[in-house]
């Protein structure tokens, strides 16, 4: 099968849709398919595929946006058209791939993996969370279906009238992310002992990941235990207001592949307390990389972790829950056990099962499109 894959983000870019991408990207051909990619030029990748102009996201120079090419993808196809296209991304050059596959009968799907209309209230923009969705919505409606990575998504975007939602799990490399990774070294860099507790957030330094919460959870936390140790890996527009209010905290900027998993695995927990996520695969990183993981009850963390026996889980929104949930972590005896248990959780969520069921999805949906035009091509042969 042919497939296309359209995107405004990719690996290595640190985000969990870059990540995904690259990982359907790769299982796709492993099984067997034709994969090119369509992206902005300036991203830092080695697939091959065509290169599209961009412009940074304002506060994020990190985050391209790519521009609408509808009729140079239009002829693109007309000349080798592929069995099937998925759009990634909402943005202009997403918008323009769809237009370009209706209007030359290719089946296209998009992906909804990032709540961009809660974004809104974090950037003191309330009024446009309304259009977001609305443009959102149209947009997804256009394609033949929108792949959503949670059953709560997919039930909040039917509830705001989005059609054809198709529920597209996610998988985690459990040997990337794995307890062996972890780091005496590093952590004593870190200033932690054997005995002490290290409190992890990997992720955007961001509003709409809720830093405020993790900040007054690090800040509980050191009160009961002096010598807990507060870790974030990332960057973004909040990184440098954090560092000056918080100086205690380890700020270890971007990191990637072996040495993301050597953060990962030499900390104890991992704290997520987002309330924007359409998934958050940080959290089954964590999990893969034996850590406790205390997030809100939604997304990734519903549909992966049990309370208090593979992880920690507050009701959604509640930060007094989240906090004392955060306590009662660290006060854990079966703490230890926990641990094990999430990784072995992880080991269940693989990115080859992942793969198979996408490509399963998207074989349909080129089934679906086959039937429709084969009546169309017999009335014309009967005149």
């Amino acid at each position: 099968m042919k497939i296309t894959f359209v995107t405004d983000t990719y690996a290595p870019q640190p985000n969990g849709v870059a990540t995904t991408m690259q990982r359907l990207v790769m299982g796709l051909r492993d099984i067997g398919n034709e994969v090119d990619i369509i992206r902005p030029a300036v991203l830092q990748c080695t697939d091959e595929g065509l290169e599209v102009a961009s412009f940074a996201l304002p506060k994020y120079p990190e985050v391209r946006i790519g521009l609408p090419i509808r009729l140079k993808l239009q002829n693109r196809w007309a000349k080798n058209p592929p069995d099937v296209i998925y759009v990634a991304t909402e943005t202009p050059l997403g918008a323009s791939a769809i237009t370009a596959a209706r209007a030359l009968g290719i089946p296209v799907a998009s992906g909804f993996h990032t709540n961009f209309q809660q974004y809104m209230s974090h950037y003191d923009l309330p009024l446009l969370e309304r259009a977001t969705i609305s443009y959102l919505r149209r947009l997804h409606n256009r394609s033949t279906s929108t792949f959503v990575p949670s059953h709560d998504v997919i039930e909040q975007l039917d509830g705001q009238g989005f059609k054809n939602l198709e529920f597209l799990p996610k998988g985690v490399d459990t040997k990337l992310f794995s307890p062996k990774k972890r780091d005496t070294f590093l952590r004593s860099e870190w200033g932690a002992s054997s005995s002490s507790i290290v409190g992890l957030f990997v992720g955007r330094i961001a509003a709409e990941k809720n830093l405020d919460l993790i900040l007054k959870t690090f800040s509980e936390i050191q009160k009961r235990i002096p010598d807990f140790v507060g870790v974030f890996v990332g960057d973004g527009p909040k990184l440098n207001e954090i560092k000056a209010r918080h100086p205690e905290h380890i700020y270890a900027g971007v990191q990637r592949g072996e040495e993301l998993a050597r953060y990962y695995a030499s900390a104890d927990m991992f704290v997520f307390p987002s309330l924007t996520e359409t998934f958050g695969n940080v959290t089954l990183e964590g999990m893969a990389s034996g850590l406790a993981v205390l997030a809100f009850d939604y997304a990734a963390a519903k549909q992966h972790i049990t309370d208090g026996q593979n992880g920690y889980k507050a009701p959604f929104g509640d930060e007094d829950a989240y906090i004392e949930k955060a306590l009662e972590l660290v006060r854990d005896p079966n703490r230890d056990t926990v641990r094990e248990n999430a990784r072995a959780s992880a080991r269940k969520v693989r990115w080859k099962k992942v793969v198979k069921h996408f490509q399963k999805d998207l074989i349909e949906m080129v089934e679906k499109n086959e039937k429709k035009k084969r009546p169309a091509a017999k009335n014309t042969t009967s005149r």
